[in-house]
């Protein structure tokens, strides 16, 4: 039996210690649609809700976490460890970043015909791909 999907992106959640600079990237940097937050059950942390196309991107801001994830992007650790943002300004975005301070973990490049990439790197180290058709 295959999933029944009713919407045509996903809902991300990105759970962090470090609120401000998380929202200084995600909705004052890359401009994501911000929706509003509200407080997590049980009173422990606020989701802020913002919009990157049709996904809702969830960023769980919690007052203390027992771990963090691993750093280093793709080779450091196995599940979740990027994530792609289709953009129509790739140029635009990593000097955006760069001017920013922002880490840019892999410069512009074309990896096939029509398709270029970069990636970027999160306050908190988490790996975010820009990808350009055309």
């Amino acid at each position: 039996m295959a999933m029944k999907i009713n919407k045509p992106a996903i809902d991300l959640g990105i759970v962090t210690t470090n609120g401000e600079a998380m929202l200084a990237f995600y909705r004052d940097l890359l401009g994501l649609d911000y929706k509003g937050q509200m407080p997590m059950p049980g009173g422990a942390g606020t989701m802020h809700r913002m919009m990157c196309g049709d996904s809702l991107i969830k960023l769980v801001v919690m007052p203390s976490l027992p771990a963090a994830a691993a750093p280093g992007g793709i080779q450091g650790a196995s599940g979740y460890r990027y994530w792609t943002i289709t953009v129509g300004n790739l140029s635009e975005m990593v000097e955006a970043c760069t001017r920013a301070g922002v880490q840019v973990v892999w410069k512009e490049r074309e990896i096939r015909p029509g398709v270029r990439i970069a990636m970027v790197a999160d306050p908190d180290g988490n790996w975010v791909e820009f990808l350009q058709i055309g």
